[in-house]
């Protein structure tokens, strides 16, 4: 590559957010290679050759001056006058032009101007012809939401821009107004044992979790995502690699909850089959969720019940069937198109298992616009209407909860995955806005020294903005409308996102920048307009320049007791914590209380084959040292229990409840206290880096639902909130 050819693929890169460097945890330099730099481009779609590269840098630098108005612009509403960049031919700046303002509930401003009497931002020469860029100023606060403005110049087609005006600051709720700080429940959904439902948790169960969190002076309950994941395969289990994160997963419908089972008596003799209840009664006694056979159970009565609701109300038009097709109208062609690629997903997976995602099928269904497409929904009409039914039971059972949150003071708290599977309903309806041939991952770090490969595609920051930011929006939304709070995982996706070209690993990966203020702002407009608080998961490697800018967006901080550490090795004072945060002992990739006391994580390490035996000598080491640390913290909080020796490796339930009280004292605005380590359980939710290796999202909780409000150790920790003074 010449030094012309090489500047050119630079200026390209930085163009598009491609970082020409970034420095790991240790404060190493990487410089990214110009190999990485190619294969991202391409991953892009910004070019496909290396003898593109002077061609794509033009076209990219030209398509500002010649489209006129930039396809978004976000500005904040408190910050008018607001500026506009246009840009026209020389030529016309001097004659009249027309602009029009529409406003998102309907106003319509209209005005005139010629360019030439505005403030000049620069100039270009295309083709021989001389380009403005002017500056375009709406001078009164506007309100929020998205608006559209458009330009109609004398000659040539006009142009708009999506103008989206934002507040400056997320939602916070009343609950936590002043000083106040609560504590919640955090759980995993499918992991809820009970005496009723079929193997897993669902929405019946967490309807109760509420009730009893309530009743123990909690404000919070918190899950795991509840994106919808692959109806074809319910043994992809992840809840963060998820075929769409706009949709619901169905297996957390109660099913003997929905309206149809009561009328149906075919279900519900089906139902109480002897069998049928065995086989209930074995799916909930087992230690592990056994999703195949959940969702096997469960499929073969909603199917009933939908051939029920078709037959009974969408035949006959009924209030129900009203309430149905209000739904569909109100989730628009995102529900259609979700609902085809579940039926089409499920009918190339049946004909060949070898099917993994729509990448695999045949490429006349690979675009959701194509006639093939269309052919197919018609001749499975009642498949896809199926698929469509399901997400409006699960939307009105989730509904339900959340209104039963807000009776009860509760907020109920969602978290929103990165991204969603490659070979997914998300990445099918907006292929052009992925990178499919990228992943997202991390750079090496302590825990993982070759670095992580997610697996996941990246939203390309060029397209993304040139959708107005929509998939986002729309992702954003509806997530929202069925939660009061809402876990943004990964938060450092609105800054950058370390980019794996595909079949290569993570050391050959690097950062790409994404506009940070523009998502913050949009951020902000969804978090304000649903009344929902947004927690940011800011864990590892966070640039000092995005914590800069997510605190004064109201933004809460995570912060998780084994990492807030002084320099030495000491446990930061309780009082040490920000305000601005939610506070917690672990997560569900961290070991959970009784697993790091007893060093269970480290032994699965070892079983694994991932630690020598010196490292592993090493480790416990250094494990014994941290947990004399806390004890050490605990002793100064005036909190250690009494005659607790220092090398004691099990966890009792006094100790739990010492360390929780320790996190409690935090001025954090909310504390999170995940339900295994109240009840003593020692296997973690997930173990980062393993698949079948370790049952990842499958461990159930020890303790029944029934059970809880007469637990020792939960009645006892919420006697600890009360005294911490987090209690509603």
């Amino acid at each position: 590559m010449t030094r012309e050819e090489r500047e050119t693929l630079l200026r390209l890169a930085r163009a598009v957010g491609i970082a020409d460097a970034y420095h790991d945890l240790w404060g190493q330099l990487h410089t990214t290679p110009d190999e990485t730099r190619i294969a991202l481009l391409q991953a892009m779609g910004v070019i496909t050759t290396e003898t593109d590269l002077t061609e794509a840098l033009t076209e990219h630098e030209r398509r500002p001056w010649l489209e006129g108005l930039d396809p978004v612009t976000v500005v904040q509403q408190s910050c008018a006058p607001y500026r506009i960049p246009y840009r026209c031919a020389e030529t016309l700046a001097d004659q009249t032009h027309r602009w029009t303002l529409w406003l998102e509930r309907g106003a319509m401003h209209q005005g005139e101007f010629p360019p030439a009497v505005m403030e000049i931002d620069g100039r270009r020469e295309i083709d021989g012809q001389g380009y403005l860029e002017v500056a375009f100023y709406w001078h009164e606060p506007l309100p929020l939401g998205e608006h559209l403005f458009r330009i109609e110049p004398p000659a040539g087609p006009p142009c708009q821009t999506r103008l989206i005006v934002t507040p400056p600051r997320c939602h916070t709720p009343e609950l936590l107004a002043g000083e106040r700080r609560v504590w919640g429940i955090a759980l995993q959904l499918y992991a809820l044992r009970s005496e009723r439902n079929w193997g897993m948790g669902d929405f019946t169960d967490l309807a109760r979790v509420i009730a009893i969190a309530a009743d123990a002076g909690a404000a919070v309950v918190g899950l795991n995502p509840l994106h919808a994941l692959h109806a074809y395969d319910p043994t992809q289990a992840s809840p963060y690699s998820p075929s769409s994160r706009r949709f619901l997963n169905p297996l957390y419908l109660d099913v003997e909850a929905i309206p149809e089972f009561a009328e149906c008596a075919q279900a519900q003799r089906e139902v109480a089959e002897p069998r049928f209840q065995h086989s209930l009664e074995a799916l909930r006694a087992t230690a592990w969720v056994d999703y195949a056979a959940v969702a096997e159970r469960k499929t073969f009565i909603l199917e009933r019940l939908f051939a029920h609701f078709r037959d009974h109300h969408l035949a006959r038009d009924t209030p129900r069937a009203a309430a149905y097709r209000n739904h569909l109208a109100e989730q628009g062609e995102a529900l259609k198109h979700f609902a085809v690629h579940q039926a089409l997903q499920r009918h190339w997976h049946r004909l060949d298992a070898r099917a993994w995602g729509w990448p695999a099928w045949p490429e006349s269904f690979r675009d959701p616009a194509a006639p093939a497409v269309d052919a197919f929904a018609a001749t499975h009409a009642d498949e896809v209407q199926y698929h469509a039914w399901l997400q409006w039971l699960a939307h009105e059972q989730l509904a339900a909860c959340m209104r039963h949150g807000e009776e009860r003071g509760v907020l109920l708290y969602l978290d929103l995955a990165l991204s969603a599977d490659r070979g997914g309903a998300d990445t099918w309806m907006h292929q052009s806005v992925y990178a499919l041939s990228a992943s997202i991952g991390a750079p090496a770090d302590d825990f993982n020294p070759a670095g992580q490969d997610w697996g996941l595609p990246p939203w390309i920051p060029d397209r993304l903005r040139r959708a107005a930011y929509a998939p986002f929006a729309e992702t954003l939304c509806a997530n929202m409308r069925h939660g009061a709070a809402l876990r943004f995982d990964h938060v450092m996706a609105l800054m950058r996102l370390f980019w794996i070209p595909s079949g290569r690993k993570p050391t050959e990966g690097t950062y790409v920048h994404y506009p940070l203020h523009d998502l913050l702002g949009i951020l902000a407009l969804h978090s304000v307009q649903q009344s929902c608080l947004v927690v940011g998961e800011d864990l590892g490697t966070v640039p000092d320049e995005l914590r800069a800018a997510l605190a004064p967006k109201g933004i809460l901080s995570i912060r998780l007791l084994p990492f807030e550490r002084t320099g030495d090795g000491e446990f930061k004072s309780p009082s040490s914590y920000p305000r601005q945060a939610v506070v917690a002992i672990g997560s569900h990739d961290l070991p959970t209380l009784a697993g790091y006391w007893k060093g269970t994580d480290l032994s699965v390490r070892q079983r694994l084959g991932w630690l020598t035996e010196e490292a592993q000598g090493r480790l416990q080491a250094e494990r014994q040292y941290l947990r004399e640390r806390l004890l050490t913290a605990l002793a100064r909080e005036g909190l250690l229990p009494p005659g607790l020796e220092p090398s004691a490796d099990a966890m009792t339930p006094s100790l739990m409840l010492a360390i929780h009280e320790y996190v409690a004292r935090t001025p954090a605005a909310v504390m999170m206290v995940q339900m295994e380590d109240v009840f003593g359980q020692t296997e973690q939710v997930n173990f980062p880096g393993t698949s079948t290796e370790y049952p990842n999202w499958r461990i159930k909780l020890p303790v029944v639902l029934e059970g809880w409000t007469t637990e020792p150790n939960f009645l006892a920790l919420a006697e600890r909130m009360r005294r911490a003074g987090r209690a509603r």
